[in-house]
C-alpha cells in the first residue's frame, strides 16, 4: 500500500528500461536493445490518459519501437536520449503546469535519481538500486517490466474513484 495521498496525484512518469521493460534486455544484430513490454502495465499506461492523468516517459534509451508503443497508448510526454532526466521533467512541468507534488515518477538506478528527489511520490520497482530504494515512498512488490505502472497506477485510481468505472471496460 502506498502511503502517500494519492487523491494528490494528477501525473505518472516512468523510466523505461528496468521500470516498463525488464533490467534485461537482450540485443539485436544491430547492436539495438529489444525490451519487453507488461500488457497489464499496457492497459493501466491507456485508462491512466483515458482518465484525465497526464503521462510521461524519461528513458536515456532510444528505439523507435518503445516511441510508438507508448504514443500508440496515448502518451504524449515522451522523452528519449534524455541524458539528465531532471531537464526533461522541468520541461513536463511547464508544459502540464503541474506541481512537484502532483507527480509520480518510477525510476530504478541512478540517472533516475535528481527526478525522485522532486516528485512528491518517488517509487522503485522492486529490484531497483539501493540508491533509488532509499528515496523512494514506494517500493513495488513488481519487478521491473513485471506490472510495476499496473500496481501504482491501479492503486491511485482506485483511491480517486476511478478504477473500473465508465472507460475502463475497453481499449
Amino acid at each position: 500500500m502506498i502511503h502517500y495521498d494519492l487523491k494528490k496525484i494528477k501525473a505518472f512518469i516512468f523510466d523505461v528500461d528496468g521500470v516498463l521493460s525488464s533490467n534485461r534486455i537482450p540485443l539485436a544484430t544491430d547492436g539495438d536493445p529489444m525490451r519487453t513490454v507488461n500488457i497489464k502495465d499496457g492497459y493501466a499506461l491507456q485508462l491512466a490518459v483515458k482518465k484525465g492523468f497526464e503521462v510521461g516517459i524519461i528513458t536515456g534509451g532510444y528505439t523507435e519501437a518503445v516511441r510508438i508503443r507508448y504514443e500508440r497508448l496515448g502518451i504524449r510526454h515522451i522523452y528519449m536520449r534524455s541524458s539528465v532526466k531532471l531537464r526533461d521533467y522541468e520541461k513536463f512541468l511547464i508544459l502540464t503546469g503541474l506541481k512537484d507534488e502532483e507527480v509520480m515518477y518510477c525510476g530504478d538506478d541512478v540517472p533516475d535519481y535528481e527526478v525522485m528527489e522532486r516528485v512528491g511520490l518517488p517509487v522503485a520497482p522492486a529490484d531497483a538500486a539501493p540508491e533509488i530504494k532509499h528515496l523512494a515512498k514506494y517500493i513495488s512488490a513488481r519487478n521491473g517490466g513485471d506490472g510495476v505502472a499496473r500496481d501504482i497506477i491501479e492503486q491511485t485510481l482506485k483511491v480517486q474513484g476511478l478504477w473500473m468505472t465508465d472507460g475502463a471496460f475497453g481499449w
